[in-house]
């Protein structure tokens, strides 16, 4: 399986390709602020051809790009219900009003064609892509949040086995920290309550890129992540980007 990303904008959201390998059909994950330069570069570096737009959530650093890129590409854009309003009116999502300067006079609209995610759903992408992504609904940073579990049974179409997991965790989880909840639509518990759901029942191995920063293990986070293992052992903390 082919996995490629950069930071995108000035606030560094990781935006990822996934491809069965090079020359092949793929998935753009969270095409945020300035994006689309760099996107094009990488499609053309490994010969890749976009069949979907999937949108972790509604922040603006991360759904930026998503209608110039679902339309140069005619694809379609995925987000969870609860987000969608994000794609054409980002300020709400941070409390900022409709028409300020904060977006530079940048305009927000729906890509032509949205569809909706849910909690436990399989995208169906296994037969065009040989890659499959699973939902989970992570409600928390925004209320619609979502990761993307690749799951090692869905390797490359030649038969080779995936090594692990590949969890696309958003701004759930990060390498030592969790995502901000402070922003409308946060909760704390709510986010410590899909950490438990949604992060912790996964392997050691399962490798999450999230969407700040570096990539982790589930391994790792459980044993130093202060806000996992927060979830064994009550304490306080305050939640973090």
């Amino acid at each position: 399986m082919l996995i490629a990303g950069f930071p995108a904008g000035p606030i560094g959201a990781n935006c990822f390709v996934v491809a069965p390998g090079p020359n092949e059909r793929c998935v753009v994950i969270d095409p945020g602020q300035d994006a689309v330069r760099q996107l094009d570069d990488t499609l053309r570096e490994h010969k890749l051809r976009p069949a979907a737009v999937i949108l972790t959530h509604g922040h603006y650093d991360h759904v930026w790009s998503v209608a110039p890129v679902c339309g140069a590409h005619d694809v379609p854009a995925f987000i969870h219900p609860e987000d969608r309003f994000m794609l054409s009116d980002p300020g709400a999502a941070i409390g900022v009003p409709s028409g300020s300067p904060f977006f530079g006079g940048a305009t927000f609209t729906e890509p032509s064609e949205v569809r909706e995610l849910k909690d436990g759903q399989r995208l169906g992408l296994e037969d065009l892509l040989g890659v499959d992504f699973v939902v989970g609904h992570a409600p928390g940073h925004t209320r619609g949040s979502v990761t993307f579990r690749v799951p090692r049974a869905g390797g490359p179409p030649d038969g080779s086995e995936q090594e692990a997991d590949v969890l696309f965790s958003g701004d759930l989880l990060f390498a030592g920290s969790i995502g901000r909840t402070d922003l409308p639509g946060g909760d704390p518990r709510a986010i410590l309550e899909s950490l438990a759901r949604v992060v912790l029942p996964l392997p050691d191995d399962t490798i999450v890129l999230p969407g700040h920063g570096p990539q982790t293990t589930i391994g790792r986070e459980r044993v130093s992540n202060p806000f996992l293992t927060r979830l064994r052992d009550p304490g306080t903390a305050r939640t973090g980007m």
